[in-house]
């Protein structure tokens, strides 16, 4: 049958199963949005900003495992997606990107919101495409769900010339076959040296990174763990992957990790890298990580073998086609004093924050009792995330949505809007901090538009709370542009957006005002105000080994107690 261009896409979202939509419309795109009107099967979520669309259709994604979207019209309607799209792609989430440009007979005439996004977006995505001719729009839209999704996920963008949207081209609805996962690149070899690797060693660490959330693997991870008998550890992205609440699991690595795990890596004889990638906040000083250890890595992306630290054997495929192969071959190890030895660590150095007043440790263990752990937790980008990542237990995969890879300020709260969306039945709550709060906060006038019952927790310290902690550590306290003591009521802008909200000062509040919105149809802002100078301890300083991890008693000690 004839359709137009924009009848094209609609029909191919509705192939690819696609049932709710971010975006902002223009004139570029406004082909596409009156077909879209006629298409109430596909619920469209009017953002306040085209930042925030790409945000929400990344935490819809995070959130489900589908390909999320998200549409904006030409020129500073698409340059708008571009912090959201370089997000996912840091970490690997499958978006597809839909904008509209100036007709075919205008471009590089520098037209009024002409952009070459295609362009633009090429370095962060997986594929970037321009469709110039009608005839090619049903393949290439179909084409972009499929690299989305195959193999490591990530975003596509498509960008569509306005008259493309309005020619017509004789189109046929297809099945829709998923990608399959990629095996071909594991080898009976490579499986069989992983296994040699892992019965030959005395003190192995297994860790899990966000690979294995991405690739629904938890189920074939805890028999894995099981079988051989050691310790877990994850980083940002892999929290959930691995039962948090597990007696053998000791927390994150890295940075901000916990001395248990930063300690018992450096000590361990083989590391079992599982669907990570070893960024520079994990590894420390890469020349002395891990250093009396063999790495074995697992990950779908053969690029990430041997990037950024140097092992003795991999295993290149689909993490849950790796492991259930290994499963089936691996016999039963027993590393019980090794498991024990490291666990002794936990008692020794567990993790701590005083106890009196408000803080940010205290307001996330407060959540996990209140909602028994079984809430989507959304973070910005700061000290709370890192709290968030610390006293938080997340026992299932895909429950903590955040910026991970490029650290987006003013991701959680469009991502918070997108898991909220996709799951109506859960309870989302964002934790920001006001310096991440105020970049995007606009979007609470998209969740109260919608009737959205997720809750924003501002950790609320005036500041530029990991800047600050910087300057205060490394920079002999120069708090250089960190000071946002400048009067702005978050309560009130939330009252005017829609949003119910409160100030909390103490403990006692928090729980009350945490209570009631639990109980809220609507969008609930909870502002806590904390201490300007709490940190996020334990920390590793810029280069140095992550088994020289410091708390806040290791730090007053090496300034004279003060």
């Amino acid at each position: 049958m004839q359709l137009t261009g924009s009848q094209v896409i609609i029909e191919c979202l509705k192939e690819q199963g696609v049932d709710t939509v971010f975006g902002y419309p223009g004139g570029a795109i406004l082909n596409v949005y009156d077909e879209l009107y006629k298409h109430p099967e596909i619920k469209h979520v009017l953002t306040s900003h085209e930042q925030g669309a790409s945000h929400a259709a990344d935490g819809y994604a995070r959130s489900t495992g589908k390909v999320g979207v998200c549409l904006a019209t030409s020129g500073p309607g698409a340059t708008n997606l571009v912090t959201g799209i370089s997000t996912a792609y840091m970490d690997s989430i499958p978006i597809v990107a839909i904008t509209c440009n100036v007709g075919v007979s205008l471009l590089g005439k520098d037209s009024f919101q002409e952009i070459d996004i295609a362009g633009i977006t090429t370095p962060v995505t997986k594929y970037s495409f321009i469709v110039k001719d009608v005839e090619k729009l049903a393949d290439t839209i179909r084409r972009a769900f499929d690299i989305a999704r195959k193999g490591r996920p990530g975003p596509v963008l498509v960008d569509i010339p306005k008259n493309v949207t309005a020619d017509l081209v004789e189109y046929t609805r297809q099945e829709i076959k998923l990608p399959e996962r990629v095996t071909e690149t594991i080898t009976d070899s490579d499986i069989d040296n992983a296994i040699e690797l892992i019965k030959a060693s005395k003190k192995p660490y297994i860790f899990v990174g966000g690979g294995v959330v991405l690739s629904g693997a938890s189920k074939e991870l805890k028999e894995f763990v099981d079988k051989v008998n050691a310790p877990v550890c994850d980083t940002l992205m892999g929290k959930g992957a691995y039962d948090g609440t597990s007696d053998n699991y000791t927390g994150m690595l890295g940075m901000h990790g916990t001395k248990t795990s930063n300690l018992g890596v450096s000590e361990c004889d083989l590391l079992i890298a599982i669907g990570t990638r070893f960024s520079d906040r994990v590894l420390g000083n890469p020349k002395k990580f891990a250093d009396q250890a063999k790495i074995l890595q697992f990950d779908v992306d053969a690029a990430e073998i041997n990037k950024n630290i140097r092992v003795t054997s991999s295993v290149i495929g689909d993490v849950k086609e790796i492991l259930t192969r290994i499963n089936k071959k691996l016999t039963q190890l027993d590393h019980n004093s090794w498991v024990e030895h490291v666990l002794a660590y936990a008692k020794t150095f567990p993790l701590t924050y005083h106890k009196e007043g408000l803080s940010g440790p205290f307001v996330i263990e407060k959540i996990y009792e209140m909602t028994k752990g079984n809430a989507i937790m959304v973070t910005e980008v700061g000290q709370h995330q890192m709290w968030a990542a610390q006293y938080y237990k997340y026992s299932k995969p895909r429950t903590l949505l955040t910026s991970g890879g490029l650290g987006t300020m003013g991701y959680g709260l469009g991502a918070a809007i997108g898991a909220q969306t996709a799951n109506p039945d859960r309870t989302v709550v964002n934790i920001a901090g006001d310096g991440c709060f105020r970049m995007n906060m606009n979007e609470l006038a998209t969740a109260s538009r919608e009737k959205l019952p997720l809750i924003e927790v501002i950790i609320n310290n005036h500041v530029l709370g990991m800047v600050r902690q910087w300057q205060t550590l490394f920079y002999e306290k120069h708090y250089s542009a960190t000071v946002l003591d400048d009067g702005v009521d978050y309560v009130k802008l939330s009252e005017a957006m829609g949003a119910t909200a409160r100030r909390v000062k103490t403990q006692e509040e928090f729980e009350k005002a945490f209570a009631d919105a639990l109980k809220s149809k609507t969008p609930f802002v909870i502002d806590c105000i904390i201490d300007s100078d709490d940190k996020v301890w334990p920390m590793v300083a810029p280069g140095k080994p992550i088994n020289e991890s410091f708390d806040e008693e290791d730090y007053n000690a090496t300034q004279g107690g003060n």
